[in-house]
C-alpha cells in the first residue's frame, strides 16, 4: 500500500507540474533572483532546487515535512507576490497538505474582509474569473497578475475548499500607518483587537524596510527606532499580522477545526515575528511556517528559525512564450475627486524608479484622465516593452509630470 502511495504521490506531482505550466501563469518575476554565477551554484548547494531544507541545521527533510504540517492547527506558506515558481510551489504544497487532510481552509492576504462574500460565490461556483476578480475588487485590494493566483483559487473552486479573507482594507492600515493604532477610534477598527507587542528582532527586522522609502527631511536609510514615523509604520504592520492572525484563529472554530493554511508574504512570516506572533498571543502556538528560497539567495540568510522548513526553488530562465505583463509597481485606490492615489511604491519598481511616492495622486496616465480603477492598469498593460510613459502627478498642492519608463526587455 506504502509503495502505491508513494508512486501516486510522484505522479500527482508531475500533473500539478504540467497543469501549472499550461495554465498560462506570467512569467513576470519582479523580486526573483536570477543570478547565474557563483551565488546560485552556492544556494543550490545550500537549498537544492526541489528539496526540503531545515534552516540553520542543513538537514534535508522529505514527506515528513507534509505529514508534520498537516497534524498543525495552521499551517503558512510565504511568497514574493509577484515571483511566478512561489505560487506554483504554494499549488504543490496545498495539494499535498489537502491529499493529508481533506478538512482545510484556505486564508488568502489578498483580500479584504469586506469581499468574503466574493470569495464564497467563487469556491460556490456562481463566478466566472472575471466575475470573481471584479467582485473582489481585485485591481483596487491587490493589482498583481491575476494569473500568479488564478491557478490557487480554482484549486479552492475545484475542491470546494473555503477561500477566506485575512486582510483588512489598504484605508485603514494607511490611516494608522499615518496617525497610529490610538488615533483610529475603535469602532472603526474593523473588529481588529490590539496587537501583541512587537520584539525587540522584529523591530530590527522592519527597520532597514522602512527605511528603504525616502520621506520629507529624510533621506533614504536615515532613520531610527525611535522615530514616530517609524513607530507608526511597526502599528500600521502590526495591525495587518493582526487582523490576519484573528481571521485565522476564527477559522479554526469551524466544526471539526479544520487545517488553516495562509497564503502571505514572507514578511508576515519569518522568524514569526508578524502572524505566527499575533497566533500565540490569540492561543495558537501549533503553526508550521513553510518558505520558498530561491537560488541565488546567499547561505548565510538561511539562519536557524526563519521558518519550519524551506523548499529550493530555482528561478526561471530564457524567454517566455508569451508578452511580458508591464507592471508598475504600485498599490491604490481611487482618489474622490478622481485619479489614482498611490497606497504603497514596491521597493525596485518601474515606479519607485521614476520618483513616485507614497500619496501621490495619479490624474492622467498617456494623456487620459484616470477615472475608474481598471484605467490605470488597462493603460500600463498595455505598454510595450522599452516605452515611456508619461505620468500626471499632484503631490500636496503641486502638479508634476513624471515620466515611467519600461525596461526594454522582459524582466
Amino acid at each position: 500500500m506504502k509503495i502505491f502511495q508513494n508512486a501516486f504521490f510522484a505522479l500527482f506531482n508531475v500533473f500539478l507540474t504540467l497543469a501549472l505550466f499550461a495554465s498560462g501563469v506570467s512569467h513576470n518575476i519582479a523580486w526573483a533572483q536570477t543570478n547565474a554565477g557563483g551565488k546560485d551554484k552556492e544556494s543550490m548547494g545550500c537549498a537544492p532546487v526541489g528539496s526540503w531544507l531545515a534552516p540553520g541545521a542543513g538537514r534535508k527533510y522529505g514527506a515528513e515535512v507534509i505529514a508534520r504540517g498537516a497534524r498543525q492547527s495552521v499551517v503558512l506558506l510565504g511568497e514574493a507576490h509577484d515571483n511566478t515558481e512561489h505560487h506554483r510551489w504554494q499549488l504543490q504544497t496545498l495539494a499535498a497538505l489537502h491529499t493529508a487532510r481533506p478538512d482545510m481552509v484556505i486564508g488568502f492576504e489578498m483580500f479584504p474582509r469586506r469581499v468574503q462574500s466574493a470569495l464564497d460565490q467563487w469556491v460556490a461556483g456562481e463566478l466566472t474569473e472575471s466575475q470573481f476578480l471584479s467582485a473582489s475588487d481585485w485591481n483596487t485590494v491587490w493589482g498583481a497578475d491575476p494569473h500568479l493566483y488564478l491557478p490557487l483559487f480554482h484549486f479552492a473552486r475545484m475542491n470546494r475548499v473555503p477561500m477566506i479573507a485575512l486582510n483588512i482594507d489598504t484605508g485603514l492600515r494607511r490611516t494608522v500607518a499615518a496617525k497610529g493604532l490610538s488615533g483610529v477610534p475603535e469602532n472603526e477598527r474593523e473588529g481588529v483587537t490590539l496587537p501583541a507587542a512587537p520584539s525587540a528582532a522584529y523591530l530590527g527586522y522592519l527597520l532597514p524596510i522602512y527605511g528603504q522609502h525616502p520621506r520629507e527631511g529624510r533621506k533614504k536609510g536615515e532613520v531610527n527606532r525611535d522615530d514616530p514615523d517609524f513607530l507608526r509604520f511597526v502599528e500600521g504592520q502590526q495591525l495587518w499580522d493582526r487582523a490576519m492572525a484573528q481571521a485565522i484563529h476564527s477559522a479554526l472554530e469551524r466544526p471539526g477545526r479544520p487545517l488553516v493554511v495562509g497564503i502571505m508574504g514572507s514578511g508576515h512570516i519569518k522568524h514569526g515575528y508578524g502572524v505566527p506572533h499575533q497566533l500565540k498571543d490569540l492561543g495558537i502556538t501549533d503553526v508550521g511556517t513553510l518558505l520558498p528560497w530561491n537560488t541565488g539567495m546567499a547561505c548565510d540568510q538561511i539562519s536557524e528559525g526563519i521558518a519550519d522548513a524551506i523548499f529550493g526553488i530555482a528561478s526561471l530562465s530564457g524567454a517566455s512564450h508569451e508578452p511580458p505583463r508591464q507592471r508598475l509597481g504600485i498599490r491604490f485606490e481611487m482618489a474622490q475627486d478622481g485619479g489614482a492615489r498611490v497606497l504603497q511604491v514596491e521597493k525596485g519598481s518601474i515606479a519607485e524608479q521614476a520618483g513616485v511616492r507614497d500619496a501621490d495622486v495619479i490624474s492622467e496616465a498617456a494623456g487620459m484622465a484616470i477615472k475608474r480603477n481598471e484605467d490605470i492598469v488597462t493603460i500600463v498593460k498595455r505598454q510595450a516593452p522599452g516605452t515611456w510613459l508619461p505620468l500626471k502627478v499632484k503631490r500636496g498642492s503641486d502638479v508634476t509630470e513624471i515620466i515611467a519608463k519600461f525596461p526594454a526587455g522582459q524582466k
